[in-house]
């Protein structure tokens, strides 16, 4: 394939990738209902964040390892699964029934943006993922590094023009979504998505 073809059929592949619901999608809708869309904004910035680290990692080798090595992955694997375990159960065993003037709008720029960095940090999926499936679409003799940079950054464009998308369907509902019901709900729902998700990363094999 050319370039321009091997570019176009990544696109689209990460694009299906994007939109298939996972962890991310739920934090970032669950964010923009509870939290609003800045603090939504600064998850997906993470998350994406995220997905720039990994690429970084894959292009210069990391990737490869985990890929190759089970006590690495294991040992990532475990602590992510670790992670998502913490804040999914807290969500769920501590779920709030409304926004304090902290939540509302003053807390540190960092927290959503670190949460949201560090599940996709913590995945290992996503290095393997980028491992078996970013090498299918950079041409033979093209520079790996480059190619692989620049194959994540669209990754992370569509990623970002999807979660701006989501946070933007949750505002014409914004005053139903940010109910006390509501809010307890979400929060619930959320933490057990991550709970599952936790024990599916904890179980799963490469």
């Amino acid at each position: 394939m050319s370039i321009a073809d091997n570019l176009l059929a990544f696109t689209f592949a990460a694009t299906l990738l994007t939109l298939t619901p996972g962890l991310d999608t739920a934090l970032v809708l669950r964010t923009a209902t509870v939290e609003g869309k800045q603090q939504a904004l600064r998850a997906a910035l993470g998350i994406n964040a995220g997905c720039l680290l990994w690429g970084a990692a894959v292009a210069f080798g990391l990737g490869a390892l985990i890929a190759v090595s089970e006590l690495a992955y294991d040992l990532l694997k475990y602590c992510g699964a670790a992670y998502l375990a913490w804040l999914g159960l807290n969500m769920l065993l501590r779920p709030r029934s409304a926004l304090s003037p902290v939540e509302a709008g003053a807390t540190p720029a960092a927290n959503w943006f670190l949460k949201g960095m560090t599940g996709n940090v913590l995945n290992p999926k996503i290095g393997i993922f980028y491992v078996s499936f970013l090498p299918q679409f950079i041409p033979q003799g093209q520079p790996l590094v480059a190619w692989t940079f620049g194959l994540v950054s669209i990754h992370v464009v569509i990623g970002l023009i999807w979660s701006t998308m989501l946070i933007a369907a949750t505002r014409p509902l914004a005053g139903i979504l940010r109910r006390e019901k509501v809010i307890k709900w979400m929060d619930r729902t959320t933490g057990m998505i991550f709970v599952l998700f936790a024990a599916r990363l904890a179980f799963s094999k490469r």
